[in-house]
């Protein structure tokens, strides 16, 4: 037994809680600074660290302007564009690419590779799945269709062909024509035809507050498109920033011309697009840029026009197909009594059909169900400014 244990139990009653109390109280206090001194620690450990980065020699950012022999290393940094050449080892050297960016340090030795950096506005219009549409889905166009496949598809697929003949493919593609035509519909079934990465963006995402924020867009885009090359890069709407350039003097106009101007560089410029193929869609082609319309930039302006009566058939025939019908329904009589429709607009008549059929809880979609559907969707149209007037 120690000498407090027996000095403890020497003494009266109340002698001894009170020394049991300040015991229990000095224990308490250790606990108490044991946890001070944790935290103090740990402040200690994060104040270490942050003196070890002060301290640290800062990283400058560089791009790989070219991969040379011999363990060479082509740079350009970037800020002032300073350029030189720098050894690396043989490991590093072998995963270098032209146009990756890199870390380099005060001696301008590569530290560490960095990749390309890219706006999250222009990662989100990169698809990750191929779009499910096919060429059986886009009813007529048959004409427009081959001459799209000619441009885009084939170059991809068959590249051996062109060289064979000795023909540069089409740079690029413009269509054009009234809304719900099945301009973008094309577009989304030559990336799947061509499983190519299909890069959809619409012109309008292109037009910014700031100063060059729209053309670092439009270059960051054309970045993307030859790392995940074969690529089609597809611009829905592009007279949001292809319109006639004028000078009326404004900021907002200034800026739009600028991201123009970008866009035609990089459509047509010094540098190796690759195998990246460009597609358009407008319904206002009297509105664009002529620098825009130029072979060079766009080799084929393909009109998308209204779909005939023939045209008209089959896209009923691929919206009815999975649609139960009744024997009164003639899809030939429907394509003649909606004239004048646009492909997005048949569609919306089979739909309403169906939604009529339902209405009145029929097994079937009759007759009187399209007639009325015609009706109410050419009502409806009729109702809204034509813009056919602009073609």
């Amino acid at each position: 037994m120690s000498d407090m244990d027996e000095t403890i139990g020497n003494t009266p009653g109340s002698e001894h809680d009170m020394l049991t109390l300040q015991i229990q109280d000095l224990k308490a206090q250790i606990l108490d600074y044991k946890l001070k001194n944790e935290l103090l620690e740990k402040e200690l450990l994060q104040l270490r660290k942050e003196n070890a980065q002060l301290k640290r020699v800062p990283l400058f950012v560089a791009a790989v302007v070219d991969v040379l022999e011999n363990g060479e290393v082509y740079l350009r940094q970037q800020g002032n564009n300073q350029e030189y050449v720098t050894a690396v080892n043989e490991k590093l050297h072998r995963t270098l690419k032209p146009g990756m960016k890199v870390a380099v340090n005060n001696t301008l030795s590569i530290v560490k590779t960095i990749g390309n950096i890219y706006d999250a506005r222009v990662r989100v219009m990169e698809l990750d799945e191929q779009p499910s549409v096919t060429f059986e889905q886009v009813g007529g166009l048959k004409e427009e269709i081959e001459e799209v496949r000619e441009a885009v598809e084939y170059p991809l697929t068959k590249p051996e062909i062109y060289e064979r003949v000795g023909v540069e493919p089409p740079k690029g593609i413009l269509l054009y024509g009234p809304p719900g035509t099945g301009k973008t519909l094309i577009a989304k079934a030559v990336a799947r035809q061509s499983k190519a990465r299909f890069i959809r963006m619409s012109g309008s995402e292109l037009v910014h507050k700031y100063i060059g924020e729209g053309a670092q867009l439009v270059r960051e885009l054309f970045i993307l498109a030859r790392e995940r090359a074969p690529a089609i890069v597809f611009i829905d709407e592009i007279d949001a920033i292809g319109s006639m350039r004028t000078n009326d003097g404004t900021s907002g106009s200034a800026e739009v011309q600028r991201t123009l101007m970008q866009l035609l560089a990089e459509m047509d410029g010094f540098g190796n697009r690759g195998n990246v193929r460009i597609m358009a869609a407008t319904n206002r082609i009297d509105m664009l840029d002529p620098a825009l319309l130029r072979p060079g930039r766009f080799d084929r302006i393909i009109h998308v026009p209204l779909p005939d009566e023939a045209a008209r058939l089959e896209i009923l025939k691929i919206h009815t197909a999975k649609m139960s019908l009744a024997e009164s329904v003639d899809l030939a009589e429907l394509a003649k009594l909606a004239g004048n429709t646009t492909g997005a607009e048949l569609q919306a008549i089979c739909r309403e059909a169906g939604m009529m059929a339902i209405r009145r809880d029929a097994n079937a979609v009759g007759r009187d169900d399209f007639l009325a559907a015609i009706k109410k969707v050419k009502r409806e149209t009729t109702a809204q400014p034509d813009s056919r007037m602009y073609l």
